[in-house]
């Protein structure tokens, strides 16, 4: 049952809008493709063999993708909500 002004149904859909706008985002967010390179892009070092087999269009060095890795902040969620809390925030 929904309260207020919200249509039955609407949280739901709220939660299902949020799930389907991150499965986009993380869609953009693919594996890489096409040729690897040999050498990495940001340090210059020499790419291994087998990692260039194993991730075809790897474009960094291990060493790179950990400090990438390590550096990731995630960002918040949208609220949908609307709520009277999270605009007087």
């Amino acid at each position: 049952m929904a309260g207020g002004w919200a249509k039955d149904g609407a949280v739901a859909e709220q939660i299902e809008a949020s799930i389907n706008d991150e499965l986009a985002r993380l869609k953009l967010r693919k594996t890489p493709v096409g040729e690897s390179l040999t050498h990495c892009a940001e340090c210059e070092e020499p790419i291994p063999e087998a990692r260039r087999q194993a991730l075809p269009g790897v474009k960094l060095c291990i060493d790179c993708v950990r400090e990438r890795d390590a550096n990731f902040q995630a960002r918040g969620g949208i609220n949908r909500r609307g709520s009277k809390d999270s605009q007087l925030k």
